[in-house]
């Protein structure tokens, strides 16, 4: 991957961080360490999507592109914001970005 694509994923994922602070979604204090030990897709079980955005898949990502690391290629969050934050009032504004996501890492180019 060039570092144009990286730099572009990048601007995604922070556009997702300000998104969810925008629309509420962003938790100030921390989560319990062990909240994070779930082995069910994006811990499901013990964390809401919200919070599995912000605590698991923003820092993975950016410890990714701080590496220039191969980045997910197989991705759909998107489909998880229409289940989980479907009645949020900024629903739209979140499903825009992590279509985004979903589409440029799938594809492998900028979209």
């Amino acid at each position: 991957m060039n570092s144009s694509f990286h730099q572009h994923i990048m601007t995604l994922v922070q556009e997702l961080e300000q998104t969810l602070k925008s629309a509420a979604l962003w938790q100030v204090q921390p989560i319990n360490p062990s909240l994070l030990q779930s082995t069910q897709p994006f811990c499901c079980d013990t964390l809401s999507f919200e919070q599995w955005l912000q605590f698991v898949f923003i820092p993975k990502m950016l410890e990714l592109l701080s590496h220039q690391a191969d980045l997910p290629s197989n991705i759909a969050l998107a489909p998880m914001a229409d289940v989980s934050l479907h009645t949020h009032v900024h629903f739209a504004d979140v499903k825009h970005i992590l279509a985004r996501l979903d589409q440029s890492l799938s594809q492998g180019e900028i979209c």
